[in-house]
């Protein structure tokens, strides 16, 4: 199975929905998908996710399935801090990058949210609630997660190509638990640019599949219209 992950075109976040480019990048997407091809789509439950979908949805005759569980709106609430004049992301706070650093925070490993100055904001019930959502969905896809050992049990082989259309703080989260990498470091990293392609292999070879990123937060499709 290729599994692709989709982050969604340049934003209007209010009202939820995409700019002039985040459609033109939206399009190109598309025909990039058309030279693929896909078997499955899903998106979250966002306008701009579902409307970068879109264009790809209609020229492969597929329809997008939603999955709430990818809204940003959750991942917003979970995966944010208080920064002097407000929230802001975790990967976009100087704190909480500054401390994603720090030797202590190396240590926890996994259980990073135990410390000390994380600890009252609930970030570990956070994690859980994405590390289930991604394990039922890739249980779905014929893969059993072994959590943190990095590997899934193979019980339903398949060379599907299967993309998801949703965001980069979902996203952040969403990859640690998929690849079992503490989310400060994809957090610290990584960064995902709008209608950037993930690509990623599960091998069908033994018992067990060990996902593979093939590339990250792609961008050939914008390219070769000759914009970005």
């Amino acid at each position: 199975m290729v599994f692709y992950y989709i982050r969604h075109g340049e934003p209007i976040y209010n009202p939820d929905s995409l700019t002039e480019l985040g459609h033109k990048q939206a399009k190109a997407l598309s025909k990039y998908f058309l030279d693929i091809g896909l078997d499955e789509i899903y998106s979250s439950t966002s306008n701009r996710a579902m409307q970068t979908a879109e264009p790809t949805c209609e020229v492969l005759g597929l329809k997008a399935e939603l999955l709430d569980f990818a809204n940003e709106g959750h991942a917003w609430n979970e995966f944010s801090i208080e920064n002097g004049n407000g929230k802001k992301w975790l990967f976009q706070s100087d704190k909480a990058r500054a401390l994603f650093s720090d030797k202590s925070i190396k240590e926890l490993g996994y259980e990073w949210y135990k410390h000390s100055e994380l600890v009252d904001y609930h970030y570990e019930k956070s994690m859980e609630r994405v590390y289930n959502e991604c394990d039922n969905l890739f249980y779905r896809f014929g893969y059993e997660h072994e959590r943190y050992s990095g590997r899934y049990k193979i019980i339903s082989p398949n060379d599907k190509k299967i993309a998801l259309f949703a965001h980069e703080g979902f996203g952040r989260a969403f990859l640690s638990c998929l690849f079992d990498i503490p989310y400060p470091y994809i957090c610290n990293h990584f960064e995902m640019c709008h209608t950037g392609i993930t690509v990623i292999k599960f091998n069908d070879n033994e018992e067990y599949s060990i996902p593979q990123l093939k590339c990250f937060s792609a961008t050939p499709h914008l390219y070769a219209e000759r914009f970005r």
